[in-house]
């Protein structure tokens, strides 16, 4: 008898089909959410559980079933997951990092592109029928080449939106606890302060994992030092950025424009801010390629049928679990 998986949502049919080599599997039919009940029932069927970032995996749930052998989390962040938890009880928790580096770095300069030259408010107001020929201050924007992109956060993701700057001759700064010196060699990023890299940047790139410390990084504190035409990009974690108080930034002109992929409160928006002009927002949507979504999936799918098969999956973000 083959072991079982429960799939919390459909995901690409390349790694459902490598999922069926290895199990007994089950998909959440409906394409949506499960609710609390729904996870708490249907963990209880399965050997190894494919989540995504959107179900709170906390103790409980892992304790609905006795049997279960561990966690592969369809993406490459897990806040999702009490990780803690999960090592208590001797069960493998693993993500999807690396193959969706690039396309999200491509998504952050989208978000940064789409900002700096209005391109929402543009495509919004022509399709409106509203355009009546050329204007010389119709939809005014800012430059990209040259300017200052701060980034905020080094890592996989961060490095890569800093290496996308070289064709657009731009001057690069970045904040991380841990320094980038591949990246200060390559491009001649200079790593500063969180401070100096908000009152200085023209753009600022947000890619910081979420944790506690890392949670409203950027606040009502944080965007008032940056300049009154800066751009803020967040396609991180939503809680990173304190979405009321950007609100009131792009109301007040603290800021010039946001591009937001994430959100706080997911999928709800802050009040207020689906009104602003002065924002663009997407719904996370940064690693949406047909070609990346399907290699997160083939990921996890190895991730699960490692699990099973008591050997060391490919990436296991607890990986004391297996030296007990």
């Amino acid at each position: 008898m083959k072991p079982k998986v429960y799939v919390t949502r459909r995901l690409p049919q390349p790694a459902l089909d490598r999922l069926e080599e290895v199990f007994e599997m089950e998909v959440n039919p409906e394409d949506r959410v499960l609710t609390r009940e729904e996870l708490l029932e249907n963990v209880k069927k399965c050997d190894v559980l494919l989540c995504l970032l959107t179900d709170d995996i906390d103790a409980e749930v892992m304790d609905a079933n006795p049997n279960l052998k561990g966690i592969s989390n369809y993406a490459v962040g897990f806040n999702n997951i009490d990780v803690g938890a999960a090592t208590e009880r001797k069960l493998p928790v693993c993500n999807t990092p690396g193959v969706l580096t690039d396309t999200t770095a491509d998504m952050a300069w989208a978000l940064m592109f789409a900002a700096a030259r209005r391109v929402v408010e543009s495509d919004v107001f022509t399709r409106a029928g509203k355009f009546k020929g050329w204007g010389p201050m119709m939809f005014l924007g800012c430059d990209i080449y040259g300017k200052t992109l701060g980034v905020v956060g080094a890592g996989r993701i961060g490095d890569a939106v800093a290496r996308r700057t070289v064709g657009f001759n731009m001057k690069v700064l970045y904040y991380d606890v841990v320094p980038n010196e591949k990246l200060e060699q390559d491009i001649g990023a200079k790593r500063v302060e969180l401070d100096e890299l908000l009152k200085e940047a023209d753009f600022v790139s947000v890619h910081v994992p979420l944790m506690p410390e890392t949670t409203h990084f950027i606040s009502e504190r944080e965007l008032k030092l940056m300049k009154k035409t800066a751009i803020l990009i967040n396609n991180s974690r939503g809680p990173v950025v304190d979405e009321k108080a950007l609100v009131e930034a792009l109301k007040s002109g603290e800021i010039a424009y946001a591009g937001l992929d994430v959100f706080e409160d997911e999928p709800e928006l802050a009040p207020g801010l689906a009104e602003l002009d002065n924002v663009v927002l997407t719904p996370h949507t940064s690693s949406a390629t047909v070609e990346t979504r399907t290699k997160m999936g083939m990921l996890a799918a190895e991730n699960a049928i490692a699990i099973i098969e008591g050997k060391r999956p490919p990436h296991i973000v607890n990986p004391e679990v297996l030296e007990a």
